[in-house]
């Protein structure tokens, strides 16, 4: 297969594009106004989604010749897209979007892409999931989908963690195939770094200083994408350590996401009620400029990336003891600069204007 050409065509159409989309933006009325919550300053125009979209999806389908779970993938994709851009346009409701992120999930399983089984790592037993695949597939598809839209509060942090949770997953599906010899990773490779190669000809546009942000409409696309990719991917290898890689990969969005809310239900205050004491607040208020905080969570995830294609190839008592460690660095990490909420770490609540998590 020739890697090379899929990936600059994605690239290229996403770098081309996005001025185009960031013109109809404004036009459209998808604009992003300051607020205290927000760290820009001015109206800013947020459908980047669409630019990431048409570069990525289109490409795929072709690359990898319209496979059943590709189109899945792309009937979902489709569907959080349409959501996302009702969001930028109009505003939509935490209830409608956790709707439409269920249908979007719903979607892809006919296509073949679910959670079937999972690997005990404590007796390597494999455990199939029967009538529970479904509701275990959507539950994941969704927490990735609003942790990803979650952590976007910054210039290039969703679009830079989302290409470097890309990039793992494509290591860990070229290792998974050599190593392992398990079927289809290289297809999961293909795709993995079609979705990077979209995203870094967007964030051309997007790092710091932005001159576009995702909006819901890419944030969303991103985290499902990725969520898609690995139940397509990673799940499917019967290794002990298979069902816990995903969670690394994605580790930064979903450790974001879970102390956000436990720290609004520590605080009593209702789940969707977005604050600013999520992790690149906290940078920030530590005295963090806006591109020293992106780098930060940027090197973050590449620990964890790192962690993730490591812990594939390790035995699962090895995979185990680095995950012990990750967790405890995290949680101590998190604890200081106060994002867990667990040292008194509460703010003033903020007027909701956004209807992120």
């Amino acid at each position: 297969m020739n890697y090379f050409l899929p990936l600059l065509a994605s690239f290229l159409v996403a770098m081309g594009l996005t001025p185009w989309v960031r013109s109809k933006a404004v036009n459209w009325g998808a604009v992003d106004f300051p607020n205290q919550r927000k760290v820009h300053r001015g109206v800013m125009p947020r459908l980047g989604g669409l630019a990431i979209y048409l570069a990525f999806i289109p490409v795929a389908l072709v690359s990898l010749s319209f496979k059943t779970p590709v189109i899945g993938l792309a009937l979902g994709a489709t569907v959080i897209l349409l959501l996302g851009l009702l969001d930028d346009t109009r505003g939509l409701s935490p209830r409608v979007k956790l709707a439409g992120q269920t249908l979007a999930a719903l979607a892809v399983i006919p296509f073949g892409v679910s959670v079937d089984f999972i690997t005990n790592p404590f007796n390597n037993e494999i455990l199939y999931l029967g009538q529970f695949a479904i509701p275990l597939t959507v539950f994941w598809l969704v927490a990735v989908t609003n942790a990803v839209n979650l952590i976007d509060g910054l210039d290039g942090l969703a679009g830079g963690v989302s290409c470097i949770a890309s990039l793992t997953m494509a290591a860990v599906a070229f290792t998974q195939f050599k190593i392992f010899g398990v079927p289809g990773q290289l297809e999961i490779m293909t795709l993995s770094l079609i979705l990077a190669a979209s995203i870094l000809g967007y964030l051309k546009y997007n790092f710091y200083p932005a001159s576009i942000f995702l909006g819901d409409s890419g944030s969303m696309l991103l985290g499902f994408s990725l969520g898609v990719i690995s139940v397509m991917g990673l799940t499917k290898s019967a290794t002990a350590i298979s069902v816990i890689i995903p969670v690394v990969v994605m580790g930064i969005p979903l450790m974001d996401t879970t102390f956000a809310i436990v720290r609004r239900f520590m605080e009593n205050r209702p789940i969707f009620q977005p604050d600013r004491e999520h992790l690149h607040h906290q940078l920030l208020d530590c005295g963090f400029s806006h591109r020293q905080a992106v780098l930060t969570i940027y090197a973050v995830s590449l620990l964890m990336g790192a962690s993730a294609v490591a812990m594939n190839i390790m035995t699962t008592n090895q995979a185990m003891l680095l995950l012990l460690i990750l967790g405890a660095i995290i949680i101590l990490t998190a604890n200081k600069v106060r994002v867990t909420g667990l040292k008194g770490s509460y703010h003033k609540q903020l007027p909701q204007r956004s209807s992120k998590l």
